[in-house]
């Protein structure tokens, strides 16, 4: 039977999980779990939902990434593959796959660098901007409803409390 919680809310899986560890191990704080087993959840349930929504454009969330990096990056749109690899994390090898695919999907293309003769510059094409543009709102649309549930202030106050947690984790 669900229980309801102080705040109005059903309990969950990660209550679930907690409560288990407290049978077998009740001298644990589980308090940590509550939260980042939440995180983990809805990470892996929302990377998943954007990524159903970018299906209609033809590309994966690793290739959205790549041509909404060129996109970000402003008029000419174009960045050096180690650019875009700091800035996505990932390594060169990885990029490159990448950067194959949408070059041959006609989404960005690749030009010496004219300040490096080893370097390479990628650019953004029209049909690649057309595209990012509509696919990043289509992803917007489905993080817009995962949240309808809150209010203005909680979503702000949820990101605040977000943005202390991940400096205090990616500072430690």
């Amino acid at each position: 039977m669900t229980e309801a919680l102080a705040d109005g809310a059903d309990r969950d899986a990660v209550d679930a999980i907690i409560d288990q560890w407290y049978a077998v191990r009740p001298d644990l704080d589980t308090a940590p779990m509550a939260v980042f087993g939440r995180i983990y959840r809805i990470a892996r349930t929302m990377g998943d939902a954007v990524e159903r929504a970018y299906t209609p454009y033809g590309i994966s969330r690793g290739e959205f990434d790549v041509v909404a990096t060129l996109r970000r990056s402003g008029a000419p749109y174009t960045l050096s593959p180690r650019q875009l690899s700091a800035t996505l994390m990932l390594t060169t090898g990885g990029m490159t796959g990448r950067l194959d695919k949408l070059e041959k999907a006609g989404l960005l293309f690749r030009t010496p660098d004219p300040h490096d003769r080893r370097g390479l510059r990628v650019t953004i094409t029209d049909r690649g901007l057309a595209l990012i543009d509509e696919a990043v709102a289509a992803g917007l649309e489905v993080q817009h409803a995962a949240l309808r549930g809150l209010g203005e202030e909680e979503v702000a106050a949820l990101g605040a409390l977000l943005r202390r947690l991940m400096a205090e984790v990616q500072g430690a």
